[in-house]
């Protein structure tokens, strides 16, 4: 007998050891899902704030990170009044361009030129953004090879030899404007005649520049000037057949340049042969390296490519003049013949510009566009947009430059968001930089996202094909922050009419697909607590589940309320009867199990409203109608059971509902006493009969409020007894 209790005890020990081990578990890993669910929600979290703490960022790194209020970021100037626009009249008048741009696109016609449009605003009475876009259009305008991304592009050699030919160009073209300007400007001492030309006008421009004789110019004069300086600046001018005939009337004088000169203009790239490059430059070494004439020294360097550590600072005493000079000195061979004393590529030239001299060697005292066009000449873009963009008056200039670029697919964009303004990635060729053009634009239209929407989507367009880190459409997620940043749901997401079709709003010429966006809005509405907005977003979306699930979400704290003329329960009320009504007019309906909460919340709403109005009778009628609380004790059992399958916007109500039901019933029992026992109209057993039936119904209430499976509060419970022994 002790063994078989024992074994009893055994069995119950290891039962309940089991039942332990597996509630532990359980415990454990329902703990253990928490804090994933809590990890993940916390790194999503932390990935928007880094966001917007990088998007309060200036430039690539160097300046402090701004910790101001995300409504207030400190790179933006003082708004105006509510209202009132945000944008200057420059960045108004990029945004009329761009949505000049964004119509054609949208509508299928031929694509615009984007840098005329840019550059038609920006004459704007200033002579440095009109330079500005003429270099840009002169550098942009090249002939693009097929690849598959802006990288291959950009290190093409032919595309890096076209850029260096449009740059050298630009700089010529310019200089020669400047020799005009010089002349006309002083006529009686420029004493200009003869045949128009490249050749008087540089003869005339010398009558200025080298009044008098210049010590140590070499070859002799024409016409009364140095030799090699009319073939330099007629060179300078970018015209070879002005400098050549120079070169001819002097030809006794300059040995075999004639020869080498004729070769270098004539070939396809300005480049002599080997053996004609490496002849000149034996005889640059030999006898010209520290020659007394600047101009011929530098002639030289240019024609044969050599002696790169010159900077010929006596001639090029511009920044300009030195651009122009090295450019013509950058080749694109394999160099195997060069010595590295007279070999500069394109990448050393641009490394020196960046990193070696950099923005403090440019940009002391000077203007900004100074740095900005010596790297935007040397096919920089992307460092010379960032630079121009850390200046508040120009951050719009530089931003319609990355549009520009980005749209001719020569922009070399960051591979993510997080990314410093300017960058370079592991992989990229050595003085590669990429642009985060994501984050340009964001911190451009952050300035009037709030006052100009419409205007702020013109730009999000740009980023229609741009995923985000997690792989989501730029322009989407955009959309939808400028949406609820805004408010201007109407104007943007369209409105819902009376008869529910959707009025077409800003969103609409954009794409045909508006269901995603509203729906994508509408979801981040949702998960930033904003569930009225969210339920009018789904609405707009034709999400009647998502509608009536948010509104049951609104409603349930409100159902018990006092309704007020303009409280919130009375909009929330308002609002789900307009639904509630064209969405039986118009055969919409939601799950079911939604759609039944939705419609009980609403009879539930107008319970309480009789109720508080002191119609007893008619909100008995309408609790006794919905069957939510027994009225008699045989129906108790069954009540319970159709509980469970009650949405738990129901039952939070549900100890109102039964304190409302109680209160009831016993003003019921207190009208009842206070009428006279007995009348002919009211026999005393007729009284008895109802009195007992009120008393019944009270303690199906007390036995319900005990036997369903939810805990309501000791208050409610003591309320509800009081009550019910008050009846007895």
């Amino acid at each position: 007998m002790r063994a078989c209790f024992q074994q009893e005890g055994f069995l119950k020990n290891e039962k309940d050891n089991a039942l332990l081990s597996a509630i532990e578990e359980s415990r454990r890993r329902t703990f253990a899902m928490a804090e994933e669910y809590h990890r993940e929600s916390m790194l999503v979290e932390w990935e928007q704030v880094k966001q917007r703490i990088l998007h309060s960022l200036l430039a690539s790194g160097e300046d402090a990170l701004d910790f101001t209020q995300e409504n207030e970021p400190s790179y933006v100037g003082e708004l105006g009044p509510p209202g009132r626009s945000s944008m200057d009249s420059v960045e108004m008048a990029y945004a009329r361009q761009i949505y000049i741009y964004n119509e054609k696109i949208v509508n299928g016609h031929l694509q615009p030129n984007l840098v005329d449009l840019c550059a038609a605003t920006a004459g704007l009475d200033d002579k440095n953004i009109s330079e500005m876009w003429a270099m840009v259009k002169q550098m942009t305008d090249v002939t693009l090879v097929p690849a598959s991304d802006a990288l291959k592009v950009r290190t093409n050699m032919e595309v890096r030899m076209e850029f260096v030919r449009h740059a050298l160009h630009y700089l010529e073209e310019s200089y020669k404007n400047y020799t005009f300007v010089t002349v006309f400007g002083n006529l009686h001492q420029a004493q200009l005649g003869g045949v128009p030309g490249t050749y008087q006008l540089v003869r005339s421009f010398l009558n200025i520049k080298l009044p008098a004789a210049v010590p140590g110019l070499q070859d002799g004069e024409v016409e009364g000037h140095p030799v090699w300086a009319l073939i330099y600046y007629c060179m300078r001018c970018g015209d070879l057949t002005a400098a050549m005939h120079v070169v001819k009337r002097a030809q006794h004088q300059l040995g075999e340049f004639k020869t080498w000169f004729q070769e270098y203009m004539h070939s396809k790239d300005r480049r002599l042969s080997p053996a004609t490059e490496n002849k000149l430059r034996l005889h640059y070494r030999r006898a010209l390296r520290n020659n007394t004439d600047p101009y011929k020294r530098a002639v030289y360097c240019i024609i044969g490519r050599c002696d790169i550590t010159d900077n010929q600072s006596e001639v090029a005493d511009k920044t300009e003049d030195y651009l122009w000079l090295k450019l013509n000195q950058v080749c694109f061979d394999d160099g195997g013949a060069s010595s590295p004393q007279d070999r500069l590529t394109l990448s050393q030239f641009q490394k020196q510009l960046l990193e070696d001299y950099g923005e403090s060697h440019f940009a002391v005292n000077q203007p900004p566009f100074l740095y900005f066009q010596v790297l935007f000449l040397t096919a920089q873009f992307e460092a010379a947009i960032a630079f121009l963009f850390r200046t508040e008056r120009l951050r719009c200039h530089a931003v319609h430059v990355a549009l520009v670029l980005f749209e001719l697919k020569l922009l070399l964009k960051a591979s993510g968001q997080s990314a410093q303004l300017l960058s370079h990635e592991a992989g990229d060729p050595p003085g590669v930089r990429r642009l985060n053009f994501v984050r340009l634009l964001m911190l451009y239209t952050r300035k009037f996202e709030s006052t100009d929407p419409r205007e702020a989507l013109q730009y999000f367009y740009f980023l229609r094909n741009e995923k985000d880190s997690q792989g989501e459409n730029m322009f989407l997620r955009c959309v939808s922050e400028i949406v609820i940043e805004s408010r201007e749901f109407d104007m943007i997401l369209g409105k819902l009419e009376k008869d529910g079709s959707r009025k077409p709003g800003v969103i609409d010429k954009f794409t045909s697909d508006t269901k995603s966006i509203i729906n994508k809005v509408a979801s981040a509405a949702e998960n930033k607590g904003l569930f009225e907005e969210a339920a009018k977003l789904y609405d707009l979306a034709k999400n009647p589940d998502k509608v009536l699930e948010l509104m049951n979400k609104l409603l349930s704290p409100v159902v018990p309320q006092i309704s007020t003329p303009q409280s919130n329960k009375e909009r929330l009320k308002n609002m789900a009867h307009s639904i509630a009504e064209r969405y039986k007019a118009q055969g919409i309906s939601a799950k079911k199990s939604i759609d039944s909460t939705f419609y009980l919340l609403l009879d539930l709403i107008t319970f309480f409203d009789e109720y508080h109005a002191g119609h007893v009778d008619r909100a008995f009628d309408i609790i006794e109608r919905l069957k939510l609380v027994p009225l008699s004790q045989d129906c108790v059992k069954e009540r319970v059971a159709a509980f469970r399958n009650f949405s738990d916007e129901i039952k939070h109500n549900l100890s109102e509902v039964l304190l409302a039901t109680m209160n009831i019933l016993f003003t019921k029992y207190k009208r009842m006493k206070g009428t006279s026992p007995t009348t002919p109209a009211r026999p005393q057993r007729v009284m008895e009969d109802r009195d007992s039936q009120l008393q019944s119904q009270a303690r199906a209430l007390i036995m319900f409020a005990g036997m369903i499976p939810y805990r309501t509060s000791g208050d409610t419970n003591a309320r509800l007894v009081q009550m019910e022994i008050l009846m007895n």
